[in-house]
C-alpha cells in the first residue's frame, strides 16, 4: 500500500497538544498566518504519496554504489531530490533573508514527519542541510553566508554532519583529525570521519561539510574542537564551482537498513588537505555544533514517529484484508479479517497510540523551539528555550524507541508475512533500527536529559511543566465523562510518578551520580509516557469540546494510552529509584 500521510491527526496535535494554536493566540508568532498551515501540509502530502513512497522499497532493493569516490544513488532518487527543491520543500523554514519561506520549524517538523513516513532513507539527506543551515545561520562570518547559505536553504546544495571518527564516536573528545593554519586564513584538514550520511551522491553539484577537527594548538578533549565548513568543490569569486577539494568517499557501508541513504567514510588530506573555512572561533566547534546536533535530533524523532505511522498504516490494511480464523461466537462458513480478533486490536491500538504521543511530543518540541526565537518578550523566550532544551532528548530518545517499537508490531501484525521482505513490513523494522543509535544514542539522550537537562534552575523547568500538564488532568477530571473511564487517574498517578522520580534524581545527582545514571533511561521512559499521556488527553479534550465527527475516537486513543503506557509509570518509578544498587554490582555478572 502507499502512504497516506494523516493530515487532521496532525494538526490536532499540532494545535492542541504541542501548543501552535495557543502560541499563535498569544502573539509569539507574530504575523504568521496559522490558516495556511493546513494547505502546507495537505501539498506535503501528496507529494510524499506521489513522488517519495513509491521509491522507498526501490531505494530498499537498489541501495548506493561506491566507484572512483563517486556514489550513484538508487533509480529515480535524482529526480526526485529535483523536483523536491523545484517545489520549494527544501526551504520551508529557512530565513527569507536568503531565499527561505520563513515557516515555523513547527510546520517543517510536521513536514519532516510525512518525508520519513514516505521515504525516510530520502527524507534523511534534507534533514541534515537543515541541521547544516541553522548552524551556519547562527555561527557563520558574513561572507560565509552569503556564499554557502541560499544554496543550502534552496536545495541546490545539500550539508553533511562530520563528528565521528572510528576511535571516537560518542566520545567527539577523542577526534584526530588535524586542522593547520594557513596564511590566507584558510586551514588545511586532513584526517578521516566515519558513518558520514550523505557524505557523497549524485544528487547535487554540491555538498557543504561541516568537519570537526583540532587545531595543533589546541586544548585536549572538547574544549580543543573547531568547527570548519569544507565544500566538495571551492566556490569562485563569481559563485561558479571551482576546483574539487580533497575530500573524497573513500567507502560506503552495507548496512541493515536505510540501504538508500550513502553512509560514507570520507578522507581528508590525500592531496595535501582540504581547504577548510572556521565556523564560529577556534576551539568553540561544540558549541556550533550542537546547533547542528540539536536539530538534527528533533528530526530523528520525527523519522521515529514517521516510519511507526507508515507501519501502522500497513498493519492496519493488512489487518482489514488478511482473513485468518473466526469471531468469537460467530456462526457459519467462512473467516473473518484478522482485525476482529482482540490481540490484534490491542497490537494496532498499541500502534496508533504510541505513535500519536511520540508525534505531540516532537511537534512540542518544534513549537518550543520556535517560541525561543520567535517570541517578543525576553522572558518567554528564555523559558521556551529551557522548554526546548528540556524536551529534546525526550523527543530523540522517546520517539525513536517508539518507532522501533511499532514496527516490531508492524511485522507481528504480519505474521509470518511480515518475515518476508515482499510485504514490506521487514523493511520498516530495519530502517527503524538505526533511529536510536545515530545522532546521539538514546542511552546519551537519557544521561542529557537526567545530568544536563533536569537540573537547571532547581529542576524549574520540569516541574513547570508537570504543573502545566497537572492541568491538563484536572480538566480530563472536571469532564466527568464516563467515556474518558480512568484516563484521568492515570495520568494523575503518572505525574506523581514523574515528580517524585525527578526529585529523587536531582537529590542523588551531587553525591551519587552513578546511582543517577542507572535510572536514567527509565527515567527518560517515564517522561515520555507522562507527558505524551496527557498531550493526548489535551488533543481529546479539544476535539470533544470542538464537535468534531471523530472527537470520540480521541478520546478512546487518549484512555487507551492512559489504561496501558501511563499505567506502567509507578513501576518505572520503582526501577529510576530502587534499581541502582542491583545495577551497580552488575560486575559480578557481567562475565565471561
Amino acid at each position: 500500500m502507499t502512504y497516506r500521510a494523516p493530515i487532521n491527526d496532525i494538526l490536532l496535535a499540532l494545535n492542541h497538544g504541542a501548543g501552535l494554536k495557543a502560541a499563535v493566540e498569544a502573539g509569539h508568532y507574530g504575523d504568521f498566518d496559522a490558516d495556511i498551515t493546513a494547505a502546507v501540509l495537505e501539498e506535503a502530502g501528496k507529494f510524499a504519496s506521489d513522488v517519495l513512497a513509491p521509491l522507498n522499497k526501490v531505494g530498499d532493493q537498489n541501495g548506493v554504489k561506491l566507484a572512483d569516490g563517486k556514489v550513484t544513488t538508487a533509480p529515480g532518487w535524482p529526480d526526485a531530490y529535483k523536483r523536491w527543491t523545484e517545489a520549494g520543500w527544501n526551504a520551508v523554514s529557512g530565513p527569507e533573508a536568503h531565499g527561505g519561506q520563513g515557516l515555523p520549524l513547527a510546520i517543517n517538523a510536521a513536514c519532516t514527519e510525512i518525508w520519513s513516513a514516505a521515504n525516510v532513507a530520502f527524507g534523511l539527506c534534507p534533514l541534515l542541510t537543515l541541521s547544516a543551515i541553522e548552524a551556519l545561520d547562527a555561527h557563520g562570518s558574513d561572507e560565509l553566508k552569503q556564499i554557502y547559505l541560499g544554496k543550502l536553504i534552496s536545495g541546490e546544495w545539500t550539508g553533511t554532519m562530520q563528528l565521528t571518527e572510528p576511535q571516537a564516536g560518542s566520545d567527539v573528545g577523542a577526534l584526530r583529525t588535524r586542522a593547520d593554519r594557513q596564511g590566507d586564513g584558510t586551514y588545511r584538514i586532513k584526517g578521516s570521519k566515519i558513518f558520514i550520511t550523505y557524505g557523497e551522491h549524485d544528487m547535487t553539484d554540491n555538498i557543504v561539510h561541516f568537519v570537526l577537527a583540532r587545531l595543533p594548538d589546541a586544548p585536549a578533549g572538547t574544549k580543543g574542537i573547531s568547527l570548519f565548513l569544507i565544500p566538495k568543490f571551492l566556490v569562485n569569486a563569481d559563485g561558479s564551482l571551482g576546483a574539487r577539494n580533497d575530500i573524497y568517499a573513500s567507502g560506503i557501508e552495507h548496512k541493515l537498513g536505510m540501504h538508500a541513504s550513502p553512509t560514507c567514510t570520507m578522507t581528508m588530506g590525500d592531496h595535501g588537505g582540504a581547504i577548510g573555512y572556521l565556523i564560529g572561533e577556534e576551539n568553540a566547534g561544540m558549541r556550533c555544533m550542537f546547533t547542528m546536533m540539536n536539530q538534527a535530533r528533533l528530526g530523528v524523532g520525527l523519522e521515529g514517529v514517521g516510519v511507526a505511522d507508515r507501519a501502522y498504516q500497513q498493519a492496519l490494511a493488512y489487518a482489514q484484508e488478511r482473513k485468518q480464523g473466526r469471531a468469537v461466537g460467530k456462526k457459519g462458513d467462512g473467516s473473518d479479517p484478522i482485525i476482529v480478533h482482540p490481540d490484534v486490536k490491542r497490537m494496532l491500538l498499541q500502534m496508533r497510540a504510541l505513535t500519536a504521543a511520540s508525534r505531540s511530543i516532537c511537534y512540542a518540541t518544534a513549537v518550543a523551539l520556535d517560541v525561543a526565537v520567535r517570541a517578543k518578550d525576553a522572558g518567554v523566550r528564555a523559558d521556551a528555550a529551557a522548554r526546548g532544551a528540556l524536551l529534546t532528548p525526550i523527543a530523540k530518545a522517546f520517539s525513536t524507541d517508539i518507532g522501533n517499537e511499532v514496527a516490531y508490531l508492524g511485522v507481528q501484525v504480519h505474521g509470518g508475512m511480515g518475515f518476508i521482505e515482499e510485504t514490506g513490513a521487514a523493511q520498516h523494522y530495519r530502517d527503524a533500527r538505526i533511529t536510536a543509535i545515530y545522532e546521539g544514542t538514546n542511552g546519551i539522550q537519557a544521561i542529557d536529559l537526567v545530568t544536563r537537562k533536569l537540573g537547571v534552575n532547581g529542576g524549574a523547568s520540569v516541574f513547570k511543566l508537570i504543573d502545566e500538564l497537572t492541568d491538563i488532568v484536572r480538566r480530563v477530571e472536571a469532564s466527568n465523562d464516563p467515556v474518558f473511564g480512568t484516563t484521568g487517574a492515570k495520568l494523575r498517578d503518572a505525574l506523581g510518578s514523574l515528580d517524585r522520580a525527578s526529585r529523587w534524581l536531582l537529590e542523588k545527582l551531587p553525591s551519587s551520580p552513578n546511582d543517577a545514571l542507572a535510572g536514567a533511561t527509565p527515567y527518560l521512559r517515564l517522561f515520555g509516557s507522562a507527558l505524551g499521556g496527557c498531550m493526548l488527553a489535551n488533543e481529546a479534550l479539544a476535539a470533544r469540546s470542538s464537535g468534531e465527527a471523530d472527537g470520540a475516537r480521541h478520546v478512546a486513543l487518549a484512555r487507551f494510552f492512559a489504561e496501558t503506557f501511563a499505567v506502567q509509570a509507578p513501576s518505572l518509578e520503582k526501577t529510576v529509584t530502587d534499581s541502582a544498587e542491583s545495577v551497580m554490582a552488575a560486575d559480578a555478572v557481567l562475565v565471561a
